[in-house]
């Protein structure tokens, strides 16, 4: 969009053309080039009209963008940079707006940032609940706080900024590729937990300290090669607005996506298979009739959904603009990919029995004020209480 060469083209061909145009009577406003559009001699007060540029995305070339030419012969410019300003804003069709499907995802995103951000607090305070599973629980929040925050600062700082997208500076390049990681570490994090949960499920001899290590090293290292090549073709390519296309997925990060998900549901899969084996083995030779426990375990295996990232499988592609549907897919989206976080956290954290046990064992000792002589037994009695209730429900 901002290739130089065309830049420079479209200039020389914009100055030849208004050199040999005789400009209108009276006050006008001179001829002039803004990089996308090239417009004329104008009379004061009056407005210009030209071609929406075709090598805009999103742009629709039958429309008319208008530039103002005020009372007093300069071109209109923007209260906010003082300069120049062509309007563009009619190129877009209103059915092709897309503001307030991203108003949907800045709001969803908000939302799960500060329920992951209080969710993270809480398991660092109660270093009593650290254990591998939570540790595994933690960096998946992390990751999805880290691409929550990404996405808030993409829209505010690019998305909404026009004429940053059209400079495509090396700090908006940076974003996007610091973006496309922290994407992808929610997939490769997803695997993570997915991977552990079938590890501890179906091998029963396991070092857990030396599994979460590896599940350390490739939650965060295993998207840095895809991230990288792709940061690299754009690079090499050099790919304007920031890196933003709405073009088909890129191979070097649909592979990774596409495994991690793929790769999730066969652990689900597995998971189900071996509880249903265990509770059949443990049922004895009662009726054959789905017991209490068993449809306990089938709905605490659902909510693994969520957590493994199963949700994409429900929106695997996108459909064309001209769809019907369309519409309606971009705003499924926006809430199943904005609020996973949410989900998440409220899941696993806020609805955590052992979270909750602890919660309230601490809300106890700090609003509970007893007399002063029996200060030390009354606390002791809690922590025992609540240290017994929380052993219960680990159980």
């Amino acid at each position: 969009m901002d290739d130089p060469e065309r830049i420079a083209r479209d200039q020389l061909a914009c100055e030849l053309a208004n050199n040999q145009t005789e400009p209108p009577p009276g006050v006008y406003c001179a001829g002039t080039f803004d990089t996308w559009q090239c417009w004329p001699h104008t009379r004061a007060n009056t407005t210009a009209f030209a071609p929406c540029p075709d090598f805009v995305p999103g742009f629709t070339p039958t429309l008319m963008a208008h530039k103002l030419c005020t009372e007093n012969g300069t071109w209109w410019q923007h209260p906010a940079s003082g300069k120049p300003w062509s309007n563009y804003t009619t190129c877009v069709r209103p059915e092709d707006d897309v503001s307030e499907i991203i108003a949907v995802y800045e709001a969803g995103y908000s939302v799960s940032l500060v329920a992951l951000l209080l969710s993270l607090a809480i398991l660092f305070y109660f270093k009593s609940l650290r254990c591998a599973r939570i540790t595994v629980h933690m960096n998946l929040f992390a990751s999805f706080a880290l691409n929550n925050a990404l996405w808030l600062a993409w829209y505010a700082l690019v998305v909404r900024a026009p004429a940053t997208l059209a400079a495509s500076p090396a700090w908006c390049r940076a974003l996007h590729a610091a973006l496309q990681y922290a994407l992808l570490t929610n997939y490769t994090w997803m695997l993570c937990e997915g991977l552990y949960l079938h590890t501890v499920l179906v091998s029963a001899f396991v070092s857990e300290r030396r599994l979460l290590r590896a599940l350390l090293a490739a939650g965060w290292l295993l998207p840095l090669p895809s991230a990288v090549v792709s940061a690299a073709r754009r690079a090499a390519a050099g790919e304007p607005l920031c890196w933003a296309d709405d073009g088909a997925p890129r191979l070097e990060l649909a592979l990774l996506v596409c495994a991690a998900v793929l790769l999730n549901l066969a652990f689900l899969c597995n998971i189900v298979r071996v509880l249903c084996t265990k509770l059949r083995a443990g049922g004895g030779a009662g009726p054959a009739r789905p017991s209490a426990t068993a449809l306990h375990a089938l709905r605490a295996t659902c909510l693994l959904a969520p957590l493994l990232g199963l949700q994409y499988l429900l929106t695997p592609c996108r459909p064309a603009r001209a769809a019907r549907y369309w519409l309606l897919y971009e705003y499924a989206t926006a809430l199943t990919t904005s609020l996973q976080g949410l989900c998440v956290a409220v899941l696993y954290c806020f609805c955590n029995g052992e979270v909750l046990a602890q919660l309230r064992r601490r809300w106890r000792v700090l609003t509970f004020r007893p007399r002063a002589n029996s200060t030390t037994n009354t606390t002791v009695s809690f922590v025992r209480s609540g240290a017994a209730g929380a052993g219960e429900e680990k159980v």
